[in-house]
This record gives C-alpha cells, sequence and structure tokens, in this order.
C-alpha cells in the first residue's frame, strides 16, 4: 500500500544530505516535515538497520549519513521503504465462476509488478546526491 514513509525517509536522507559533516537530531529533522521525533526515529531506525546512516548519542547526538549520497539511489531508498507498490486487492475472495472474479487478482499482481519495473527503473536513475542538489 502507498504511504508517506518514502517521502519521509527521502526528507531524512535530503537534509542529512545537506549537512554532510553534522549529526542532525530527530527533533531537528521532525520539525523540518513538522511531524513527531517518533515517526521520525522510526524511519531513521530501519536507515541504520541498512546501513545507510550512523547515529551517536548524548548532547551532541543525531545522525549523519554513512555512506556517500552518490552511492545511494532513490530505487536503494524506495526499496528499503516499501519493497513493493500494491494499490489493494478485493476484500473478499471474487466469485472463480466469474470470467472477471477467477481471474482479477492475478492480473492486478502482473499490473503491480509492471508498476514496481517501472518505478525501480526511473528511481535507479536518480541518486540521493542529484535529488539533494533540487534544493
Amino acid at each position: 500500500m502507498i504511504s508517506g514513509k518514502f517521502a519521509i525517509t527521502l526528507h531524512i536522507l535530503t537534509l542529512l544530505s545537506k549537512y554532510p559533516e553534522e549529526y542532525l537530531s530527530s527533533d531537528f529533522l521532525a520539525s523540518s516535515m513538522n511531524i513527531n521525533p517518533v515517526l521520525v526515529r522510526k524511519e531513521m531506525a530501519n536507515l541504520k538497520k541498512h546501513d545507510i546512516i550512523e547515529s551517536r548519542e548524548g548532547k551532541y547526538g543525531g545522525s549523519k549519513l554513512a555512506k556517500a549520497p552518490e552511492h545511494i539511489s532513490l530505487d536503494d531508498i524506495f526499496k528499503i521503504t516499501f519493497e513493493t507498490v500494491t494499490l489493494g486487492y478485493c476484500k473478499k475472495e471474487p466469485n472463480p465462476k466469474c470470467p472477471v472474479g477467477n481471474k482479477i487478482n492475478d492480473n492486478l499482481d502482473k499490473l503491480y509488478c509492471d508498476i514496481n519495473t517501472d518505478i525501480s527503473n526511473k528511481l535507479c536513475k536518480i541518486t540521493l546526491q542529484e535529488f539533494t542538489q533540487e534544493f
């Protein structure tokens, strides 16, 4: 399903990319997005798990990129946050005797696979560095 996770994660990484030598706090990052720092910390934990950021605790703590932004594609970020996009399925099992019902989910799977391939093909051509230059 589509959510704001990609946008939040990309916002975090763009800020970290703009300030490469600084450890930015989750409060600072959250204030840029006008969201609760807990949501930021949740996404940052996922980024840390995938070795995209490093963090330190304490008075001067925060997070910064662990990899150079030119080595992170938007597809990498997308796959960390989603793996795949789906737009939903029928909640109930469709009627197998119906010509539409018996194939709808298979056809939706193919459509979603094609969409994910298109998204990946587009995003793999854009690095975090290139995206950050827009700001």
